[in-house]
């Protein structure tokens, strides 16, 4: 069975270290921040301008005033600072962040990532993403394994416009986990349920596929 976007979020949360800084993307990634392993320290930092981001706020305890780079409401914890954005992408630009989670429309098999626009349809901007991709130590893509269409986004090469190229190393999917290698997408690991042979019919790249390949757990 395929994951939600929960699980996909629960599964990137496993790659979390301890002491590590962290910044997530709009959307499916935002959701890291509920799924924190227990027993180890991770700071998240918001290009908005705050760093020490907690999970999202139950229902009835929203603050107007706090929200994430996506203007979804959120929490703080302890230690938390807030300051502008000049001195937030300072941190970004400076290689601080040691790993982003970003979805993504695109991936291609050398880790090109393009989840910005699509021609011909309107965008705010490119936000931080630009800023990310060419930073950060350590990319994860949370994303869906083909487009509304059915077309696979994981592709030889991307056809929509790139924000950063060779920079993702992982990806995980509602049908896989994928590690971006110089030969292609290796797979990791797949969704409890989904077969190895689908994750060849919806994968348009160069998929490896070593040995048995293991069922995620949670």
């Amino acid at each position: 069975m395929a994951l939600d976007k929960y699980q996909i979020a629960q599964q990137i949360a496993k790659e979390l270290k301890d002491g590590y800084y962290v910044n997530l993307g709009i959307g499916i990634p935002t959701l890291v921040a509920n799924y924190i392993p227990e027993g180890i320290s991770v700071v998240l930092q918001s290009e908005n301008g705050l760093l020490g981001m907690g999970p999202f706020p139950e229902e009835g305890q929203e603050d107007a005033d706090l929200i994430n780079a996506g203007k979804q409401t959120i929490t703080t914890v302890a230690g938390s600072s807030f300051f502008d954005s000049a001195l937030s992408f300072g941190m970004i630009r400076s290689g601080k962040v040691d790993l982003t989670v970003l979805g993504a429309m695109e991936v291609s098999e050398n880790g090109d990532i393009a989840n910005w626009k699509i021609p011909g349809k309107m965008v705010k901007g490119m936000g931080g993403a630009m800023d990310l991709v060419a930073s950060a130590k350590n990319i994860i893509v949370a994303m869906m394994h083909t487009n509304p269409k059915g077309e696979s986004k994981l592709l030889p090469q991307c056809s929509l416009p790139l924000t950063g190229i060779r920079c993702v190393k992982k990806i995980v999917t509602d049908l896989a986990m994928l590690e971006v290698t110089p030969g292609g997408f290796k797979l990791l690991e797949r969704a409890p349920g989904v077969t190895v042979e689908e994750i060849k019919q919806k994968t348009s790249g160069k998929l490896i596929v070593e040995g048995d390949i293991a069922e995620m757990t949670f």
